[in-house]
Formats: structure tokens, sequence, C-alpha cells
């Protein structure tokens, strides 16, 4: 910084280069967005329901590692509790399905209120701890919610869960179920990663960068430490929650087994693959969710968990930015052989 810049508080204004370059950048995002929507709109029509069913089950996951690309990319805080707040959206859902009957648009908003509450509340006490004590913390919490299911039978169902009939599309659309789904679910995609967008352009994201890159200057600059760690914890469980409503929808049965502690492990291994704080983290974590574990088991029966364990490590040291950075790389490489070309 010059001395005139310190003598006026002003800071110099970048090159014209630099401007403009920062300029194209969000134009191409949009670019991108755009083509990729597209491509979202464009598949359902040429796939069979069961690749359209695995597409759905990619959106719905993406939402899901969306909030967990906020509190661990964003906020620099470790959970491995997120699962429990994907079965409580999932539950709440299929709960007043179920038992009242309510339609299940209003499903959305109510199960993802419901889960920002909880997260709210675990959040605060959450929130005094860092590093370890945290990550033990958080997964307290997905240990502890498979009995609580299973306690409350009448509620629940208990161990046989409960069985949905899944949301019919309506006569005027012209679409199958799976097709429907799938745009439900995309819907709901889109809405999140906007969301999520705006609030990271806003006073908040920027609180967070400023706690994970360093709590005590954060704290120094007026940032209310544990005030942004509990507002991120719970936005996190709100993503969370509106995912497993939508899961309850595309799959139509939820019970205990089907959101074991492995679930929230599983998650947090897809966003740091996918790339902490990259926007396309969340998607290409979804993906790696969605396709290697089954890859997994293809390999060796007998031991899954394995061969997944070493194809995220095998990913890790290929990429330890994860698939997001790896793309990065691999496309400003490109620019470059094109520029000498």
């Amino acid at each position: 910084m010059s001395e005139s810049t310190q003598v006026t508080g002003r800071a110099e204004a970048p090159p014209r280069g630099q401007a403009r370059a920062r300029g194209r950048a969000p134009r191409r995002q949009w670019i991108v967005a755009g083509a990729l929507l597209a491509a979202a709109v464009y598949a359902p029509f040429q796939l069979v329901p069961f690749h359209v069913f695995q597409l759905t089950m990619v959106l719905v996951y993406a939402v899901a590692l969306l909030g967990l690309n906020l509190l661990v990319g964003h906020a620099g805080q470790i959970s491995l509790g997120h699962g429990a707040f994907f079965a409580v959206g999932a539950y709440g859902a299929a709960i007043m399905m179920f038992h009242g009957d309510v339609p299940y648009l209003v499903t959305l908003p109510v199960a993802a209120a419901v889960a920002f509450a909880l997260g709210l509340v675990l959040g605060v006490p959450a929130m005094r701890l860092r590093g370890l004590y945290l990550a033990l913390v958080t997964l307290a919490i997905a240990i502890f919610l498979v009995p609580l299911l299973k306690r409350f039978e009448e509620v629940t169902g208990g161990s046989m869960g409960l069985s949905l009939a899944k949301p019919a599309p309506p006569a005027w659309s012209g679409l199958a179920e799976d097709q429907w789904l799938y745009f439900l679910a995309l819907a709901v995609a889109v809405a999140a990663f906007l969301l999520a967008a705006g609030l990271m352009r806003s006073r908040v994201g920027r609180a967070l960068h400023a706690v994970r890159d360093n709590e005590i200057a954060a704290e120094v600059m007026g940032v209310r430490l544990s005030f942004y760690k509990t507002l991120a914890f719970a936005w996190s469980a709100m993503f969370a929650g509106a995912a497993g409503c939508v899961y309850t929808w595309v799959i139509g049965f939820v019970s205990p087994d089907s959101f074991p502690v492995t679930l929230s492990i599983t998650l947090l291994a897809g966003i740091v693959v996918g790339g902490l704080g990259s926007p396309s983290g969340p998607v290409l974590g979804a993906l790696f969710v969605m396709f290697v574990p089954g890859l997994a088991q293809d390999v060796n029966d007998a031991a899954p968990g394995v061969i997944f364990g070493l194809l995220i490590i095998a990913v890790m040291y290929v990429a330890p930015t994860g698939l997001a950075g790896l793309a990065g790389r691999a496309a400003n490489s490109l620019k470059k052989t094109l520029r000498k070309g």
C-alpha cells in the first residue's frame, strides 16, 4: 500500500486489465450455470427411469452437501452429525404426510424450519467447542438419533419405518412419476443454491469467512464468533432438512436404518472430495456419494468399506483440494495450451 493510500484511507484502483477480468468471471460463471441448468432440464427426457432416479438422488445429496459446505467449507467447523439433520427433515415430512395427510409441498418449508430450529438449539452448546471436540459432539448426535427414532414407534413406525405414496405428477404436466420427482428435486436444488450464493455474498458470508480464516482477527474486528458459528450450524441443518424432505418424496419410505452413522461420515467425505468452499463442490461431492459406494460394492462384496476408503485416499492424493480444484487446474491448463497454440 502506498503512502498516499495510507493517508487518504482509500484503496488504489486495480489495473484496468484486472478489473475487466473480474467483470468477466461472474459472467462466465452465469453462462456455465445456465448451460448446466439447460442440460439438467433436458436430461430426464433422454434417460431411462433408473438413471433419472439416480440423477434425482444426486440433486438430493447436493442440497445436503450444500449445507455441509457452508459449515465446513465457509465457516471452518467440522460436523459428523449432518446425517441426523437429513433424517430430521426426512422423518418430519414423512410424519406430516403419514399422520396428518399434509400436502407434500407444505412439508418442505416445515421440515426445513424444524431442522433450522433444531440446529440452532444444538448449535449453541456445540459451537462453544472446536476441532476434534466439536466433531465428537456432532457424531454423538448422529449416534443418538437412530435409537430415538425406534423408541417412538407410534409416531415414527419404529424399526419398520413409514411407507408413503410418492407425489403424483399433475395431469397437465404430461410427465412420468420419475420425471416429476426429478423436476421437484431440481427446483429445490436451484432454489437452495441461489439462497446459499446470496448468503455468501452478504455480510453473513463475509463474517463466516473471517471466522474460518482467523478467529482471533475476526473477533478483534467485531465479529461475534458464537453468533455466526451457531447461525452457520443452523443454516447447514436447514439445507440438510430440506434435502431429507425431498428424499422422502423420492423414496416413499423412511426407517431408522436409512440414516446410519455412516451417512454423516459419507456426507463429510463427499464434500471434502468434491471441494470445500467451492460452488461446484456439493454437486461433485453428490456424484461421489451417489456412485462411488455402489462401485465399491461391485468391486468387492465382502468389504465395500475398504474399497470406498481406498478410493477416497486415491482421489485426495490426486486432487488434494477436491475434484473442483482438479477441474479448475485442468481448465487453466487448457487455457494456457490454447493461448500457446
